[in-house]
């Protein structure tokens, strides 16, 4: 398989996703569902926003998480956004707005050059830790 996101549009679509995926409860109107469905995008798009800040790439401002860790991340983010409506059952409400925002977060970590799940692992950093 092949990566074709580039590091750094990466770090541009972290921060929009991160927005996108906070502000979505209100976005697309289910924030009066509550619950999972509200709590969900709430905290997993204030995570992604500040684990990109703390991101060792382009966009990072203090640059702390391996790129690789964070496309990690990224991906697991992106699961939990996939199969949260059905696992917490509130995918009679809505399940859409979760179910595409967690497929562009989970492709867009996978498909980006680094990717730990395609390129080579990198266990140390710079410093040899």
């Amino acid at each position: 398989m092949k990566t074709f996101v580039p590091i750094n549009f990466h770090a541009v679509l972290d921060y929009i996703g991160g927005i996108l995926i906070t502000a979505s409860p209100w976005i697309f109107g289910f924030y009066r569902f509550g619950g999972a469905a509200l709590f969900l995008p709430l905290l997993l798009g204030s995570m992604q926003l500040l684990m990109t800040v703390f991101t060792n790439h382009q966009g990072g401002l203090i640059k702390v998480f391996p790129l690789q860790l964070h496309l990690f991340l990224d991906m697991v983010v992106g699961f939990i956004l996939i199969v949260s409506p059905f696992l917490y059952k509130f995918y009679v409400d809505v399940y859409l707005p979760h179910l595409l925002l967690g497929l562009l977060s989970f492709g867009a970590a996978l498909f980006t050059r680094r990717s730990p799940f395609i390129d080579q692992l990198e266990l140390l950093d710079a410093r040899g830790i």
